[in-house]
């Protein structure tokens, strides 16, 4: 029976191609041709899911030749870490994105989905280095649309101006109107253009007012409470993000953490649909 690391590697080659545009290129091309992108892609995954610095997890491969294989690549043949690092900026973040739909795909949803946002902190290596690289930056706002069945991550929003939550809610939620039935969500999502425009598309909002007023408590009186406390399913996998994979962001500009939370989440939907 293949280990779960074997299983992993298999789901991270078969989404990282999909990922991919077009025809999956060969892994090594000689030449300018290098690695392809969805090799690339791939051993991020594995760099995620191990836990490990570029140097490290390239040694660890280089001892693996049964993961190494499923990469298409004899082990005298993998890239240098430098490579590995370097490239990855150069991917779209179309491909984290569309990576991150296909791993949230290995599930399947139930009839509740959840919205909910926290901040992920960043921390460089120190107060000089920060200075020096004129690194002004704190926390990422993280906002994870997530199946309350599952537990899978199919949607993720990073911010660096701290939007506020119905904007946010809005963007998110408009653009995966296709997998939601029932969208639960706290006070900071409360908008009634926003509970329109989702009746209108045939999603049931179960969005808590904001008690200004009678109306409001009256409104949140009548919310059903056994599926409004589903919401708790997204603040549980905030934690499990952090306890998986660490409380801070490592990448040193907003679009590389941008891309490192999205990577985690899709990593983490792999590791699960690998443990079923």
């Amino acid at each position: 029976m293949p280990t779960q690391l074997a299983r992993f590697t298999d789901n991270c080659v078969d989404l990282s191609q999909k990922a991919v545009v077009g025809e999956p290129q060969p892994p090594l091309q000689k030449g300018r041709g290098g690695y392809a992108d969805w090799v690339i892609v791939a051993i991020h995954c594995l760099r995620e899911y191990l836990d490990q610095p570029y140097r490290r997890l390239l040694d660890i491969l280089h001892e693996m030749p049964r993961i190494t294989a499923k990469l298409g690549l004899a082990v005298d043949e993998l890239p240098d870490f430098t490579t590995v690092c370097t490239r990855k900026q150069d991917l779209e973040m179309r491909i984290w994105r569309v990576l991150l739909r296909l791993s949230a795909s290995l599930h399947e949803f139930g009839e509740v989905q959840a919205i909910d946002s926290t901040s992920l902190a960043y921390r460089s290596s120190s107060h000089n280095y920060a200075k020096r690289v004129k690194d002004t930056f704190e926390s990422v706002k993280t906002t994870l649309l997530v199946d309350c069945t599952s537990g899978a991550i199919f949607d993720v929003h990073c911010s660096m101006n701290l939007p506020h939550d119905t904007q946010i809610a809005w963007q998110v939620l408009m653009r995966n109107l296709d997998q939601l039935e029932t969208v639960v969500a706290d006070k900071g999502s409360d908008w009634d253009d926003l509970r329109h425009k989702l009746r209108e598309e045939g999603v049931r909002p179960m969005i808590k007012h904001r008690e200004f007023y009678s109306l409001d408590a009256a409104h949140n009186a009548r919310i059903d409470d056994d599926v409004y406390h589903r919401r708790s399913i997204v603040e549980a996998i905030f934690f499990s993000l952090r306890k998986r994979f660490g409380s801070t962001t490592r990448a040193k500009t907003w679009f590389g953490q941008f891309r490192e939370i999205v990577l985690k989440a899709a990593v983490r939907n792999h590791e699960r649909a690998v443990r079923l």
